[in-house]
C-alpha cells in the first residue's frame, strides 16, 4: 500500500478531501483574524490574542474527548462543522474596534470545534480507513495541512484587503460547509456508544491513564511534546537568525518559513512509506534527528545552511508527529480513542504557547546562536532517548512484567 492507495480507497480519499477543503479555510482565516483586529484596534497585543483564543481550547482536550467519546463520532464530526459554518457569517457585524468582542468569542469557539473534531477524526479514521493505510493517511493529512498554510494565506490576506475581515469568514463558512457535506459521504460502521457507566471525571481520567500506564505511546508523546516546545523555543530565534546571523532583511523570514512548509510537504508524502519499513521509534527518532540538526543549523552564518536546515525541520517535524498520531489509532480501544487522542493533543501542542514565551524572553539576553546550538543538542538527546527500549504492552495498556526480577522487557 502507498500514498496513491489512500487516495483510490473511497472513504480514505473522500475523507482526506474533507480535511483540504477544511484546511483551507482555517488556515486563510488564521491569518486574517489576526490582522483584523490589528486594523481595527491599532494593537499588537490584541492582535496577538488570536493565537491564544485558537490554542486555550487545546487544554480542554481529554474533557473535549471524553464527550466526543459519549457520542457517535461521525455525526458530530457533522454536526461540529455545520455549526461553524452557521456561526463565521456572525463576523460580519465586527465593523468596529468595539465589536472586537464578536471575534474573540467566535475564535474561542473556533478553537473548541478544533479539538473536538480532533477527536472525533481519530476514531472516524479507525474506522474507515484500513490500518495499513494509516500511516500514508497521516501523512497524506499532514502534507494537506502544511499546502494550505502555504496557499491559503495568500488567498485569506488578498480577500481580507480588497474585501475585509467579512469575506474571510464566509470564505471559511464555505468550507466548513463542503467539508461537513464530504464527511457525511464517508461510510463508516459505527455503534452507539454504550450508557457511561461513570462520571465525566472518572471517563476523563480513563483516556489519561491509558496514556499514562501505555510504554510506547507515553514515550512517542513525549518526544512530540518535546519536539513542539523546541520548535517554538527555535521559532523565537527566527528573526534574530535573519537579522544578526544572515544579515537579511525581515522579508528573508518568509522565505525560510516557505522552504520549511515545503520540506513539511515532502515529509508527508513520504511518511507512510517509510513508517511501514522502520520501527515507530526508529522513525519518530530519525525525525527528531532531522529536526534538532536543522535547528542547529539555523545557529550558522550562512544562508545556504539555514535553508537546509528549514528543509530538515520541515522533514523532520512531522515524522515526529505522524508517528504519535499513528501509534495513538492503532494502540487504543475504539471506546477511549476520542480521550486518548485529545489528551495526546493537549499533552504535544500545548507547550507550544509555553516555548513562544520563554524563547520570546531568552533571545532578549543570550546570544541566538548559542540558543539554537542548545536547542538542537537538546533534540538530539530525545531523539536518543526515543530509541531506547519500552516495555512489552499488556491487554491493558500497561507495561507487562518479565518473569526474571519483576523487570519490565524490552523489544529492542
Amino acid at each position: 500500500m502507498t500514498a496513491w492507495g489512500v487516495l483510490r480507497d473511497r472513504d480514505a480519499g473522500t475523507y482526506l478531501g474533507g480535511v483540504l477543503v477544511s484546511g483551507f479555510g482555517s488556515s486563510a482565516m488564521m491569518l486574517a483574524a489576526g490582522i483584523w483586529v490589528k486594523s481595527l484596534t491599532g494593537s499588537s497585543s490584541l492582535a496577538a490574542l488570536v493565537g491564544v483564543c485558537l490554542w486555550a481550547p487545546t487544554l480542554a482536550g481529554p474533557l473535549l474527548g471524553t464527550l466526543a467519546d459519549r457520542v457517535r463520532r461521525r455525526p458530530l464530526l457533522i454536526l461540529v462543522n455545520a455549526a461553524m459554518a452557521a456561526l463565521l457569517p456572525l463576523l460580519l457585524a465586527v465593523r468596529t474596534a468595539d465589536l472586537v468582542w464578536i471575534l474573540f468569542a467566535v475564535l474561542v469557539l473556533y478553537g473548541t470545534a478544533s479539538v473536538l473534531c480532533d477527536a472525533a477524526e481519530a476514531a472516524v479514521i479507525t474506522a474507515a480507513v484500513p490500518e495499513e493505510l494509516r500511516g500514508d493517511f497521516n501523512g497524506l493529512r499532514m502534507t494537506a495541512n502544511e499546502a494550505m498554510k502555504l496557499l491559503a494565506p495568500l488567498a485569506g490576506a488578498g480577500l481580507y484587503v480588497r474585501y475585509g475581515g467579512g469575506s474571510v469568514a464566509v470564505l471559511d463558512a464555505v468550507t466548513f460547509a463542503l467539508a461537513a457535506a464530504v464527511f457525511a459521504m464517508v461510510r463508516v460502521r459505527e455503534e452507539a456508544p454504550a450508557p457511561a457507566a461513570s462520571g465525566w471525571r472518572e471517563q476523563t481520567a480513563e483516556g489519561i491513564r491509558w496514556l499514562r500506564r501505555h510504554p510506547l505511546l507515553r514515550r512517542l508523546v513525549a518526544v512530540g511534546s518535546i519536539a513542539m516546545l523546541l520548535s517554538a523555543l527555535g521559532s523565537s530565534a527566527i528573526y534574530a537568525v535573519v537579522d544578526a546571523g544572515l544579515h537579511r532583511s525581515p522579508a528573508f523570514v518568509g522565505v525560510l518559513y516557505a522552504v520549511q512548509g515545503a520540506g513539511s510537504v515532502v515529509g508527508g508524502v513520504v511518511a507512510g512509506a517509510l513508517l511501514r519499513r522502520m520501527p515507530e521509534r526508529v522513525f519518530a527518532a530519525t525525525g527528531m534527528l532531522l529536526f534538532a540538526l536543522g535547528i542547529a543549523a539555523r545557529a550558522t552564518p550562512w544562508v545556504s545552511a539555514a535553508l537546509v536546515g528549514g528543509a530538515a525541520i520541515g522533514v523532520g517535524l512531522p515524522w515526529v508527529l505522524i508517528t504519535a498520531l499513528t501509534a495513538v489509532q492503532r494502540e487504543t480501544p475504539a471506546e477511549l480513542i476520542g480521550r486518548v487522542a485529545a489528551t495526546a493533543s493537549t499533552l504535544v501542542f500545548a507547550p507550544t504557547a509555553v516555548g513562544g514565551l520563554v524563547g520570546a524572553g531568552l533571545v532578549a539576553v543570550v546570544d541566538h546562536r548559542l540558543l539554537l546550538a542548545a536547542f538542537g543538542a537538546a533534540g538530539v538527546l530525545t531523539a536518543a532517548y526515543c530509541l531506547r527500549g519500552v516495555p512489552a504492552v499488556g491487554a491493558d495498556g500497561s507495561a507487562a512484567l518479565a518473569s526474571r526480577g519483576g523487570q519490565f522487557f524490552t523489544d529492542a
